[in-house]
């Protein structure tokens, strides 16, 4: 599927509609398999080690070793870097999302974040349970939006991928308050045992899931580093109440199923 992006589109409406559909609406999340075009992920894979590149510079000349909840050599995120980085963009805002995002939160959808997470070879660091919805402050509610976790290498146990909590087995399908841990500065919003479901997932797919669903991710022991692309498209803007500025981002994506951002 990832050789045409007629036969991903294809599989999407058959397939997000029925089973996998009903898993994200009952348990939060869903798996879609090798959906991301292989010109698409050779581009996010060459971006992701640009962009990896550059933010070592950066701390290497201010002399930093972390930056917020990035750890040189060993964690990155980097965030909101498609406004520089047209092919970015073009990705965030092309047919492949626009179809995933109908299917699983409807006609509306505005880009509300994406970002590039990176465990390095041998020292990637874990991160902590938590929900997407725990980095919002709790005075600003919000319906759940969509994480598009998409793999950009094969993601095992071995590799550091994450792992999801089902509503079922949650308890919760909203928000809770999240505690913030000492050195890593990770929020972590569940103390429970339940190991998760394990996302072995093959690269050029995606796990889908809310952003109240808990998920963790391990450490990764191999030699290469483990790419994630996360794109995140909300149903509605998110506003902060209190300053009436918007949370992250609320770029007009779809409306009435149309898209109006290419």
């Amino acid at each position: 599927m990832k050789g045409g992006r007629d036969k991903v589109l294809s599989y999407l409406v058959g397939t997000v509609t029925g089973s996998r559909k009903e898993q994200f609406d009952r348990e939060g999340y869903c798996v879609l398999e090798n959906v991301i075009e292989s010109g698409d992920l050779a581009m996010l894979r060459e971006e992701c080690d640009v962009l990896v590149a550059e933010s070592d510079r950066a701390m290497a000349a201010s002399g930093e070793t972390v930056r917020d909840i990035s750890h040189k050599g060993k964690r990155y995120f980097i965030s909101k870097r498609h406004t520089d980085r047209p092919r970015l963009r073009e990705f965030l805002f092309g047919q492949t999302m626009a179809e995933v995002c109908r299917l699983l939160i409807g006609g509306d959808a505005w880009l509300f974040n994406e970002q590039f997470v990176v465990k390095s070879a041998d020292v990637g660091m874990p991160f902590s349970w938590h929900q997407d919805s725990g980095y919002i402050d709790s005075s600003c509610p919000h319906k759940p939006y969509l994480s598009l976790w998409c793999a950009l290498d094969d993601v095992n146990a071995q590799n550091g991928t994450i792992h999801v909590l089902p509503f079922s087995r949650a308890g919760v399908k909203s928000r809770v308050d999240h505690s913030t841990q000492a050195v890593t500065n990770d929020l972590v919003g569940y103390q429970g045992d339940d190991r998760g479901e394990e996302m072995v997932l093959s690269a050029g797919s995606v796990a889908a899931f809310t952003s109240v669903s808990f998920h963790r991710s391990g450490a990764n022991a191999t030699r290469e580093p483990r790419r994630i692309y996360l794109a995140q498209y909300s149903a509605e803007p998110i506003v902060d109440p209190r300053s009436h500025r918007l949370w992250a981002l609320a770029t007009p994506f779809l409306k009435d199923g149309e898209r109006v951002t290419r």
